[in-house]
């Protein structure tokens, strides 16, 4: 499923002992580093089931969450983040910070070595965050690096960042800046359609894993990196398989074909439960469904970067929102579409992201009766008595039937039930919504910043803070692809740049509770739910796989690095 952000969050390992603890200052934690075992004659080899697969090796193209995954087991960054939400060295050994805030000095691991024998240096890290500021647009990348003003390598693996103002949240930033090999994006300086159509087929990187083979749309294949700097993974090699839906994926899995799956219908939770060989995990999440409404209008269509903003003019009126918010029941969807396997939601910032949720905010309540009546007095009739509204006379649609298209992933494998129960609660308020599925690279094309759609059903997972996903509601973000909704509310564009950059965590808190309540006032989005993470794996091929400890929030996400690394065979 596109989820178009990061939701490779699960990076410690109770399960193993694993203690990782890293406080502001970049203490190196204690590490208990299980050996590895004899290399036997046939390597170990443990097997993922995908419902997708990476649309690049490019981590500037790397938009799907197959992608970032693949990224993340490759390469390395400066710091990594624990169940606990702590953060913990990666290629760096510690860091400290200057007391006004702006000099950020990382030391790094002095053995690390790119996957073709070239060291790993401080001029390595120095030119990654510098090109991802400079080049502006490099996926995700660049937004990390906005307020970075200067990198020096100040000696062989010692680099120290400048900051145009104090950050609350640094580290949180440079922990998904995957650091890249000067001595092969170097010829990219400064050009970024360049560094964008880069292939990057080799994937020169740092990390754990280094990529041994990648069949488009198939599947590839990883080797454990023998010169990794925190230790060899146990394993040998990882294969991650895309299979075409998720019911051959539950397949394969119980067939012994694959040893863990990262997705699964939610349908079959029950019956993989009562087989001995198998496990299925389940965990927090920082993802959530969302259904988009394209707000664009002729003031805020990106015509230049290809914006078609052909969205039905009735959905930029806040009263139509409002009402078909109204008419969505979120529990009843989390019942039927999930199988109780998720919570209602509220907004962008999940409730897994802690306080900076705003609990305190009311949602739209379930009444059908009240959206009923919002729709009359606002003019939007059934005048041919056929059980659609048109819109009212003044308005740009007038005399148009409220009837909407929503675009579903095909890959959502929960969007059809959940496209059946919305088309009958909004029918039930004269508003007919046509569910179309389309492949998800045809969603991206129709998403942004082309706007060619009415709504939209996808989904986002959140960083540990909130500040990306924030980020998708800025005006400026419109052009750029990033905004799925054409939103634009400058008071909205204020709180977000100085919630950036205010350092007392009580006010930064307000000021994202605000944001909050302005989303949930303007409705640009209707989140239904907050996801449950569910995975499954054979427990008679390997142990040892990282589960959060029953009742706590803590993350599951058994493909991170920290999983991979550490799992064992059976035998």
């Amino acid at each position: 499923m596109r989820r178009r952000t990061w939701l490779h969050v699960l990076e410690a390992l109770a399960a193993l002992s694993l203690l990782l603890a890293a406080c502001a200052t970049g203490a190196t934690p204690v590490v208990e580093e299980p050996a590895a075992p004899a290399s036997p004659d046939a390597p170990v080899v443990l097997r993922v089931g995908l419902p997708g697969f990476p649309d690049s090796q490019n981590p500037g193209n790397a938009w799907l969450t197959e992608a970032t995954d693949l990224t993340e087991l490759v390469y390395s960054s400066l710091v990594r983040m624990d169940f606990a939400g702590d953060y913990y060295p990666d290629l760096a050994e510690s860091w400290s910070v200057s007391e006004d805030g702006l000099t950020w000095t990382f030391d790094l691991e002095p053995e690390a070595v790119w996957s073709d024998g070239t060291p790993v240096t401080a001029e390595d890290v120095a030119f990654t965050l510098l090109a991802y500021r400079d080049w502006g647009e490099f996926g995700y990348m660049s937004g990390y690096t906005t307020h970075i003003a200067d990198v020096q390598a100040t000696e062989a693996h010692t680099v120290a960042i400048t900051l145009d103002t104090p950050l609350p949240n640094f580290e949180s930033q440079v922990m998904y800046a995957y650091i890249l090999p000067k001595h092969i994006w170097e010829p990219f300086a400064g050009d970024l359609d360049a560094a964008v159509a880069f292939e990057n087929a080799e994937m020169v990187g740092s990390g754990p894993f280094r990529l041994e083979e990648f069949q488009q749309g198939e599947y590839y294949r990883l080797r454990a990196n023998p010169d990794y700097y925190n230790g060899r993974p146990v394993i040998d090699e990882v294969i991650f398989q895309a299979y075409g839906n998720l019911d051959a994926l539950v397949q394969a899995l119980r067939a012994g074909d694959l040893d863990m799956i990262t997705e699964m219908p939610h349908t079959v939770v029950a019956s993989l439960r009562g087989d001995p060989n198998i496990t299925v995990a389940t965990g927090a999440s920082r993802g959530f469904r969302d259904y988009i409404f394209n707000l664009s209008s002729a003031e805020t269509c990106p015509v230049e970067d290809g914006g078609v903003c052909s969205g039905h003019p009735a959905l930029r009126d806040l009263v139509v929102r409002q009402a078909m918010a109204h008419a969505v029941d979120k529990q009843q969807i989390v019942d039927v579409a999930e199988l109780g396997l998720a919570t209602p939601g509220l907004g962008l910032v999940p409730a897994a992201l802690g306080e900076f949720y705003a609990s305190e905010l009311e949602d739209y309540a379930f009444d059908p009766a009240l959206a009923n009546q919002m729709l009359d007095e606002a003019g939007y009739l059934d005048t041919d008595g056929d059980g659609i509204r048109e819109c009212p006379a003044g308005m740009e649609c007038e005399g148009r039937q409220l009837d909407i298209v929503m675009q579903i992933p095909s890959d959502i494998t929960s969007g059809p039930r959940e496209a059946e129960l919305l088309s009958k609660w909004w029918g039930e308020i004269g508003i007919k919504m046509t569910p179309q599925i389309l492949e998800p690279d045809t969603v991206t094309a129709n998403c942004c910043p082309t706007f060619d759609f009415d709504m939209l059903m996808w989904g986002w997972t959140s960083d540990p803070d909130p500040t990306f996903i924030l980020s998708i509601l800025n005006t400026e973000e419109i052009p750029t692809g990033m905004s799925e909704t054409a939103y634009a509310n400058p008071e909205y564009d204020r709180l977000f740049a100085a919630q950036a950059v205010e350092m007392d965590e009580a006010t930064r808190f307000s000021m994202v509770h605000e944001m909050q309540r302005l989303m949930l006032e303007d409705l640009p989005y209707i989140i239904p739910y907050y996801q449950s993470e569910v995975q499954a794996f054979r427990i008679d091929r390997f142990s040892g796989w990282p589960l959060p400890a029953e009742g706590s929030n803590e993350i599951l996400y058994l493909q991170d690095p920290l999983s991979l690394r550490f799992v064992t065979p059976v035998d």
